[in-house]
C-alpha cells in the first residue's frame, strides 16, 4: 500500500539539516543529507544511490528513542509515510494498515475513536508507528507485538520489499529482528490485528489502584495519559527520551536473593523462571533521583528518565548513563541496558 497519495518519486533533500527539533532529547545534532520519505516507492532508488556513494545511513522517525551525535554523516531518512485505514474485518478481528510515519499516540486515539480497543495501555508513548515494532514498545502490561499481524519493510539485503509475519519479527521484551539486525529493514507499513473480544489489562499497580473506575478502553486511555503526564516530563518542556533503561530480567534465584536483602524490591512476574525488576526503583535506591551531571540529570520525579537541562550532548547523556549503570551493578549485581538507540 502506498499510504501517501501522489507522493513524488524523489524525496525532498535538505543539506546540513539541524535536528534539535527532531529528537525529543533536544540535542543539537545535524544531518548532512536528510531525505523526507513520504512514500515507500521512494526508498529503492534512494538506497541504490546511497549504496553507490558508500554513504552511511539511518532512519529517523519521531526521534523519541534516539541519542543524536553532533553530526550524522551520509544520509538520514526522515520517515514521514502517512495514512491509516481499516482494511479487513471478520467475526473475530479488525485489521488496520498504518504508515510508518504516523504519530503513535495519535494512532491510538484514532483506534478508540473507531471503537477499536486494545492499544489503550500504550497511550502517550512518543514516536511513530514504524518505530513501535523495532523496540517492541510496551507499557502497563501490554506490548505492541501482541497486536501486530505483519509488517511491510524494504529489505536492504535483497533490495526488495518483504512481508514479515509476527513470528518472523522475532519479538521479545523491548526487542525484535529489526533491533538485532540494524540497517537491514526499513519499516514502511504496520498491519495491526485488533481482537473484537476486548479485555481490560489492569494488573499493573497504578491501574489496579483505580480499576473500579476503569470500565471502558477510553477510561484506561485517559488514566494512562494522566499517569504518564504526572510521572514523565514533557519533551517540549525538558528534553528526554522517556524511559531510558529497560526493566532488567533476572532469574527467580537472583530475585529471591535480592528480595531477602531488599524486602521492598519492586518487580513483576515474567516468563517462567524469571522476574522483571523495576529499573527506576533500583536507580532510586542508589540515591540518584534528581542527580545532575553538568547539563544532564536524572529526573527528580522518576529515576528511570534522563533529562537534558539545556545544552547536553550525546557524550553527556552516555556519561550519566554509565554512572547509573555502575551504581546499580555495584549495589544489586544487576546490569541495566539502555533503551534509546545511539545513532
Amino acid at each position: 500500500m502506498n499510504c501517501a497519495k501522489n507522493a513524488p518519486l524523489s524525496p525532498k533533500l535538505s543539506l546540513n539539516l539541524g535536528l534539535q527539533s527532531r529528537n525529543t532529547f533536544g540535542i543539537a545534532g545535524m544531518a548532512e543529507r536528510a531525505y523526507e520519505i513520504t512514500a515507500a516507492e521512494q526508498i529503492p532508488p534512494l538506497m541504490q544511490e546511497i549504496t553507490q556513494n558508500h554513504w552511511p545511513w539511518r532512519v529517523l522517525g519521531g526521534g523519541s528513542n534516539v541519542i543524536v551525535p553532533p553530526v550524522l554523516s551520509g544520509a538520514t531518512l526522515l520517515m514521514n509515510i502517512a495514512g491509516q485505514k481499516i482494511t479487513l474485518e471478520d467475526s473475530e478481528c479488525t485489521y488496520l494498515e498504518v504508515g510508518a510515519g504516523v504519530n503513535w499516540h495519535a494512532f491510538v486515539q484514532w483506534t478508540l475513536d473507531q471503537q477499536l480497543p486494545g492499544l489503550e495501555n500504550l497511550a502517550l508513548i512518543p514516536g511513530t508507528v514504524g518505530a513501535a515494532p523495532i523496540q517492541n514498545i510496551g507499557a502497563y502490561g501490554v506490548e505492541v507485538a501482541q497486536y501486530i499481524d505483519h509488517i511491510i519493510a524494504f529489505d536492504t539485503n535483497s533490495n526488495q520489499f518483504v512481508t514479515l509475519t509476527n513470528a518472523a519479527c522475532e519479538f521479545a521484551y523491548r526487542d525484535s529482528i529489526f533491533k538485532r539486525q540494524p540497517g537491514r529493514y526499513i519499516v514502511t507499513q504496520v498491519v495491526f490485528k485488533l481482537p473484537k473480544a476486548w479485555q481490560a489489562r489492569l494488573h499493573y499497580a497504578d491501574l489496579q489502584a483505580m480499576s473500579a473506575n476503569l470500565t471502558t478502553a477510553k477510561d484506561i486511555f485517559a488514566a494512562v495519559c494522566d499517569i504518564r503526564t504526572k510521572k514523565l516530563p514533557n519533551p517540549q518542556v525538558i528534553g528526554n527520551a522517556g524511559s531510558f533503561f529497560q526493566n532488567p530480567l533476572v532469574s527467580n534465584q537472583q530475585y529471591q536473593s535480592l528480595l531477602s536483602t531488599y524486602p521492598n524490591l519492586v518487580s513483576y512476574p515474567d516468563k517462567a523462571g524469571q522476574r522483571k525488576l523495576a529499573a527506576g526503583w533500583l536507580i532510586d535506591q542508589c540515591g540518584l533521583k534528581g542527580h545532575r551531571l553538568g547539563e544532564v540529570g536524572v529526573y527528580e520525579k522518576q529515576a528511570l528518565v534522563i533529562v537534558n537541562h539545556g545544552n547536553g550532548t550525546a557524550a553527556d547523556i552516555l556519561a550519566l548513563a554509565k554512572l547509573i549503570q555502575d551504581n546499580v551493578q555495584e549495589r544489586f549485581g544487576v546490569t541495566l541496558e539502555i533503551e534509546p538507540n545511539i545513532l
